[in-house]
């Protein structure tokens, strides 16, 4: 059995994008019945995707078999990509599924608060200021309120702000404040109409070496006021300690690089009680009654259901069946409303799994647009002698439905079709928090009922009613797509509905560094069969674009044609963004869509409006053609090529002085002297590529794990200063360099406009052969001098700079363009 399980286990990891429909085991069956058994929960509270202590949520799902659940209030979206390059809402996309990834795994359920990841902050007033607070306070309370948790842990502390990442002490005090705002019914009293009040009975805090100097200085502090257990359980039924498991989930943030290597052997967590019932137990749940006996009708329930745990059949789940199914009557008329449907949801999916049912809902192509009509194929089969009865099944949303009143008889396969129409006003398939345009620190979600959700509801679904020897139970199954992959076999990815057309630029920004007109193509695919119409584009009134329109035409779903229109930019430096139209039958499209897919997570589709932002700069440059060593993943390359410059990227591998010394300038990718293994072999050819009059350009780098120390040809310190208000003021430290003059004239207006950040991971130390050029600082701090320092070498140029500009052109941010440009040129 552990072998099988391990086996399963490894290919659900390997393949999650296939979204297989869940099939438990006898092993895994059993551990769901123990969590039906059990009626307590915990929630953990952390500010990011990451923050959560996967050992610790695990150890409670599957070695106290409590509900337990990550609230994070961000989804990521101000963080870095090391698997490709979406950021910012696309990048959150990809967190929310690799939370959920994780939580698959270690068996948590997964939050969110409408809260947006704006990037790093370094202090909760600052943070709780760009968020909306009171908003996100009450989204906090909002999944207090419907999760009704005995006990909340926080991942940070909430007594040290400034010593971390101000989104990280903001989670902690919000959390402590909703503690008590959740039983308060005059604290957000609309919520009351969709919930109750509900008061948790204690919370801690999840303190750890991490938040000490070091692992020797947490194991010579004292530990009285903590309560401590070990984690490192194993679990027989499963083959895998608690660390394994937890090892596994941390990995699956691979977009932060994550990965994770296992761990066995005892493990200690400490929890300080902080509010409520401090109760000092090593037991989170002392004196918490977890049994059904604390329900009103709960008792024969709780008899049931120990009994069915005692005499459960590891190769026989189906004998459980009868008394299941008496459990599920009374759950039935349970009054406590939560409890009734969360145990009601608990032992149906044990049901299901016990009677060995496959039902499935395959739409035969993967997409359709509203108004479309697809065959859904359906299957049904019961791998048991239980007496199963397929009553019906109805389609959602538009409820086709056939009732084959059929009985399943054991290990016979029953199959049909029906024809879903989808209706007219359907939804697009796209996250519910991207539907409207963000503000800075807040989505905006117009349903009440879809915060906290980590994703959008399936909408497309099939439902099977069947009767259980007179017990009537239905089970919805979301319509999927289905086909077979030569290299993974049986592939699954969602059914979506998508927009007629798709209207997608070639690039997101267009930088015309002249009065010269430049083509610009947009490529318009089709989400249905035989449609025809007519695309225009629209802009500032001081651009002009040619023709008026382009009439397009395509015959098969899927295919696409690019259509090239002439824009031609004002004679001042101006900015706007081109929409498109397409019009086809008199109705107007404008969406894009984004498809995002990774293996580790599933298939992601995301509908957004369709816009091109186009700059007009006065900018100059000098110089060609660039080399650029790729990092961790930025547009620079695509980004200098948009001004003018030729770039070819580099195989750090091959490089020479003799293959560099035509470059008027190298460029290293971010984190690229922490993600290029070769350049600790190839720095010193970068550096004399500098020295025999070539021009390097370093973008920022952690000072943690570098590939070599040898970063510069002087001594320089990086450090973890940063500055994080977009708008702080930038002082010029040296106003006549040429980085600052030119062929570009750089002024306070150069900084207008720029979103996130001015720059991270600065220098701050260097030595006499190095000039800073810019200062600025956060407000109450320091001036900050490393974030653009330039360095005569032999008879080239070395520069470092910690401004953020992969952030900045994506966006068009003229003067950012316009210093990269100097920074290119200089020596010129």
């Amino acid at each position: 059995m552990r072998k099988l399980f391990s086996l399963l286990f490894c290919f659900f990891l390997l393949n999650l994008h296939a979204q297989e429909p869940e099939k438990l085991n006898a092993s895994e069956i059993f551990q769901e019945i123990k969590k039906l058994n059990f009626l307590g929960s915990v929630l953990y509270i952390g500010a990011h995707p990451d923050d959560e202590n996967t050992r610790l949520i695990s150890y409670f799902s599957n070695e106290k078999n409590a509900r337990t659940a990550y609230l994070s209030l961000t989804r990521g979206d101000g963080g870095q990509n090391l698997i490709g390059p979406e950021l910012r809402e696309q990048l959150g996309l990809i967190r929310t599924q690799e939370l959920l990834a994780a939580r698959r795994i270690d068996g948590g359920e997964q939050f969110f608060t409408r809260a947006n990841d704006f990037g790093y902050s370094k202090t909760p007033e600052e943070t709780l200021e760009i968020w909306d607070k009171e908003k996100v306070l009450s989204d906090v309370v909002w999944v207090i309120r419907n999760f009704k948790p005995d006990v909340i842990i926080n991942r940070f502390d909430h007594r040290t702000p400034g010593s971390t990442h101000g989104h990280h002490t903001s989670s902690a005090l919000l959390s402590l404040e909703a503690f008590d705002a959740a039983a308060n019914p005059e604290k957000f009293p609309d919520q009351l109409d969709y919930t109750e009040t509900y008061q948790p009975k204690r919370a801690y805090f999840n303190t750890s070496s991490w938040f000490y100097e070091g692992e020797e200085a947490f194991e010579e502090a004292s530990k009285d006021r903590f309560i401590s257990f070990d984690t490192g359980v194993y679990f027989p039924l499963l083959g895998l300690s608690n660390p394994e498991i937890s090892s596994l989930s941390r990995s699956q943030h691979q977009s932060q690089g994550f990965g994770s290597t296992s761990s066995r052997g005892r493990q200690i967590e400490y929890l300080e009680p902080i509010k409520g019932d401090t109760i000092r137990s090593q037991d989170v749940f002392e004196d918490i009654d977890i049994s059904w006996n604390k329900l009103k009708g709960g008792a024969e329930i709780g008899e049931i259901l120990n009994e069915v745990e005692e005499n459960y059949s590891f190769t026989d789940p189906a004998a459980s069946l009868p008394k299941l199914l008496d459990a599920y009557k009374l759950i039935q008329e349970l009054p406590n409303e939560h409890w009734r449907k969360l145990k009601t949801k608990e032992i149906k999916k044990i049901i299901f799994a016990s009677a060995g049912l496959f039902l499935e809902a395959v739409a035969s192509q993967p997409s359709a647009t509203p108004e479309d009509s697809v065959v859904v194929n359906l299957e049904a089969i019961n791998r048991s002698d239980f007496p199963v009865t397929l009553s019906s099944v109805e389609l959602s949303p538009n409820n086709s439905k056939i009732q084959p009143d059929v009985k399943l008889k054991n290990n016979e396969d029953w199959q049909n079709e029906i024809a879903l129409k989808v209706p007219g006003r359907t939804s697009y398939t796209t996250p519910y928090w991207l539907k409207e345009e963000s503000k800075n620190g807040m989505y905006i979600v117009k349903d009440r009922e879809l915060i906290g959700l980590p994703e959008t509801p399936t909408h497309t679904k099939a439902v099977f009613n069947l009767d259980f020897n007179h017990v009537s139970l239905s089970f919805e199954k979301p319509i999927v797509y289905k086909y077979n992959d030569a290299v993974f076999g049986e592939t699954y990815q969602p059914f979506e509905i998508i927009p007629q057309v798709s209207l997608a630029f070639e690039d997101d920004v267009i930088i015309f560094e002249n009065q010269e007109s430049k083509k610009v193509s947009i490529k318009l695919t089709s989400g249905k069969p035989n449609i025809q119409g007519e695309v225009s584009l629209s802009a500032g009134k001081n651009w002009n674009i040619k023709p008026e329109n382009h009439k397009f035409q395509l015959q098969q779903k899927g295919s696409s044609v690019t259509v090239t229109f002439e824009v031609s930019p004002p004679k001042d430096q101006d900015e706007t963004f081109i929409i498109p139209t397409a019009t086809i039958n008199g109705k107007e499209f404008s969406e894009k869509l984004i498809s995002i897919d990774y293996k580790h997570i599933p298939k992601q589709n995301l509908v957004v409006p369709s816009k091109l932002k186009v700059a007009r700069l006065e900018i100059e440059k000098k110089g060609e053609l660039i080399g650029y060593i790729e990092g961790a993943g930025d547009v620079v390359p695509e980004s200098l090529e948009q001004i003018g410059y030729r770039v070819n990227k580099l195989n750090v591998a091959s490089i020479s002085q003799a293959s560099l010394r035509k470059y008027d300038a190298v460029v290293l990718g971010i984190r690229a002297l922490n993600t290029v293994e070769a350049l600790k072999y190839k720095q010193q050819v970068l550096l004399d590529y500098v020295k025999n009059g070539g021009n390097l350009i370093v973008q920022y780098n952690t000072n943690r794990g570098l590939v070599t120390k040898n970063i510069s040809p002087f001594p320089l310190e990086l450090s973890r200063d940063r500055v994080t208000d977009e708008t702080a003021e930038v002082r010029f430290l040296a106003e006549d360099h040429p980085i600052l003059s030119s062929p570009n004239k750089i002024t306070e207006k150069d900084f207008d406009n720029w979103v996130q950040e001015r720059g991270l991971y600065f220098p701050d130390s260097w030595s006499e052969e190095f000039t800073p050029i810019l200062s600025m600082n956060d407000e109450n701090e320091t001036p900050k001098d490393g974030s653009l320092i330039v360095a005569k070498y032999g008879e080239g140029y070395f520069i470092y700079t910690g401004l953020s500009f992969f952030r900045q052109f994506p966006v068009g941010v003229p003067g950012a363009y316009r210093l990269f440009a100097n920074m290119i040129s200089i020596g010129k």
